[in-house]
């Protein structure tokens, strides 16, 4: 066994034990609208450490919801699926070309919701050989797919915040720019999926974020 993959099935192992507090049972009625998002993480030297990443796409712009936003592969539930772990591994292979087979699920989160009641819910899961993930956009649904570190999901810098209202309540919206070097280009983590990943990164690292995260309660998650 190689170095690098030895200390992948040891971070692989850390991550399970991190989520083990963390693991909720999957759902066995779902709401009428009910989603999933993989979360997939993977291990990648970066100059002289080694760096949790994760695997983010950026929409198409000639889709009717979001169209153009940085998103995590993940859609609706279909009749067929099973659970949120079988949603979230689908959409991922229809959306970048991820072989179910490649990812060890690690864990699925409390769902959020949006704000139009769309019960969103994170499967947590970790890509032990990156190389053998071949990505595959399917430019009716994917414009690119690119990925970032974790842990930038809890620092305040290239992160901003502007403050929404929804029936009463205020709350903060987060925005993180990042730069990719592959892509050459800026890409912008808002909303959502900025929410679910500021939450992965709380657990992974055991720490909260730099900045007030002050998000909407209709999210339904823990404070």
């Amino acid at each position: 066994m190689s170095s690098t993959t030895t200390t992948d099935s040891t971070e692989l192992q850390n991550l399970i034990k991190l989520f083990q507090n963390y693991k909720t049972h999957l759902r066995q009625h779902f709401p009428p609208k009910s989603s999933a998002v993989l979360v997939c993480l993977y291990q990648e030297q970066r100059e002289e450490n080694n760096e949790l990443r994760v695997i983010l796409t950026k929409r198409s712009s000639t889709l009717s919801s979001h169209p153009g936003e940085v998103a995590l592969p993940g859609g609706k539930r279909d009749a067929e699926d099973k659970d949120d772990i079988a949603t979230a591994l689908r959409e991922a292979r229809e959306e970048i070309g991820l072989d179910p087979s490649l990812v060890t699920v690690i864990s699925v989160l409390e769902p959020f919701v949006n704000k139009k009641g769309m019960s969103v819910v994170p499967v947590i899961g970790f890509l032990l050989d990156k190389k053998a993930f071949k990505p595959l956009p399917n430019p009716a649904e994917v414009e690119e797919i690119f990925d970032v570190p974790l842990e930038m999901f809890l620092k305040d810098k290239n992160r901003r915040a502007e403050e929404r209202e929804h029936e009463g309540e205020r709350y903060l919206l987060q925005y993180f720019d990042y730069y990719s070097e592959d892509k050459e280009r800026n890409f912008i983590i808002w909303a959502l999926t900025a929410g679910i990943l500021i939450r992965v990164a709380s657990i992974v690292y055991q720490r909260l974020p730099e900045f007030q995260e002050r998000k909407p309660r209709f999210w339904n998650q823990p404070s």
